[in-house]
């Protein structure tokens, strides 16, 4: 008995001198049904690696990752540099500690900040939190909006733009011929030049 490898099927093989082949099972399926069983997880793994390698996948990552640090952009946006403005002309009001306190904790107050409502374990409404994340996704989905609406304009350019036509019909005959021949393959006529 020796043994043999085969490479397409990725198993180790053994042939008896009476010139049987018999798979050396790797697994309970392979040596049941004498099948090539794991030959479908080397499938279902190269399928997975080309499903990961196409482009668009790659660009979905690519779109996730800055989506990511673009959020922090907006946020930023929000927080620092348009929030400030609009507390200002509210009469120095910070959105960020904004709350409704429904319950009081321990000690019972007024609470100066949030921070200090959540330390005494207060339950509250925190509004003004709110208000920061409804413009900071009114931000972003102006963002969306803008960038759709330019590749749908990319896109109707594209369709809009005619290409000349790859063939012709020859005046004399009616065969179709290629648009730059000076020939007819079928008559064999002079053709003016296009």
């Amino acid at each position: 008995m020796r043994w043999l490898w085969s490479e397409s099927w990725d198993h180790v093989r053994f042939a008896t001198p009476a010139s049987r082949v018999w798979l050396l099972s790797c697994c309970v399926t392979c040596r049941a049904d004498r099948v090539l069983h794991c030959r479908r997880k080397d499938t279902m793994l190269r399928e997975f690696k080309e499903l990961a390698m196409r482009g668009n996948v790659l660009d979905l990552a690519v779109g996730i990752v800055i989506g990511a640090a673009f959020s922090t952009i907006v946020k930023s946006l929000v927080d620092d540099v348009l929030m400030p403005p609009i507390g200002l002309l509210l009469g120095n009001v910070d959105f960020s500690n904004l709350f409704l306190v429904l319950k009081s904790g321990n000690p019972a107050g007024p609470y100066t900040s949030l921070a200090a409502a959540k330390a005494a374990g207060a339950v509250s409404i925190n509004y003004g939190a709110f208000v920061t994340t409804i413009i900071n996704f009114l931000i972003v989905a102006f963002a969306v909006f803008l960038l759709v609406r330019g590749v749908n304009k990319l896109r109707r350019q594209e369709e809009a733009s005619p290409t000349a036509p790859a063939t012709k019909e020859c005046p004399y005959c009616l065969f179709t011929i290629p648009s730059n021949a000076i020939r007819c393959a079928h008559c064999t006529s002079e053709l003016q030049a296009a």
